[in-house]
């Protein structure tokens, strides 16, 4: 939500995405053309290092400005949903970091039925991510995504529990 919110109509940072990838990633109506951009960012390693160089600040501020909300508002936990999660630099402000994988075939076709993208496309992409071993490797925990949802929530109901210990002191 706050990554659609940063590139909003009128927005200072779709502004400067704009200048920097083209003028015509605005539609008509002075929105993003979310597709156009994509297809330009992620077309090289450096053009997805500029889109996130643009992006992410302007993210990771008002998400912190968020999380330091809601714990001044008195809440124990804050869950970042958080795709660029490290990357950004978020994940400095985790206690615990959960990601979630799933084998490259299933994560391409998810991407190409979600975005309606050709498989280049969708590749492009992937390959603008972190390796499924760095989160291996940089996370607390880790979801399996290769079932049904409600494997997938059976998952995240144990792991709920466990932040409930975590939260209480007792993990």
């Amino acid at each position: 939500d706050i990554a659609r919110l940063v590139t909003a109509q009128g927005s200072p940072t779709l502004q400067e995405l704009a200048s920097v990838f083209g003028k015509d990633i605005l539609n008509a109506d002075g929105s993003l053309d979310r597709a156009l951009l994509a297809e330009r960012a992620f077309a090289s390693k450096e053009g997805t290092q500029l889109l996130n160089s643009i992006t992410h600040p302007e993210i990771a501020r008002l998400m912190n400005k968020k999380i330091n909300g809601a714990f001044f508002d008195g809440y124990e936990a804050v869950v970042l949903d958080a795709s660029q999660l490290f990357e950004s630099g978020l994940h400095e402000r985790c206690t615990l970091v959960v990601s979630v994988v799933a084998p490259k075939d299933v994560r391409l076709k998810r991407i190409m039925e979600r975005d309606g993208i050709t498989e280049e496309q969708a590749e492009q992409r992937m390959s603008a991510q972190l390796p499924e071993d760095y989160f291996r490797t940089h996370s607390n925990y880790i979801l399996e995504n290769t079932g049904t949802e409600e494997d997938l929530k059976l998952q995240l109901r144990q792991l709920a529990a466990i932040f409930e210990e975590h939260i209480a002191g007792e993990r």
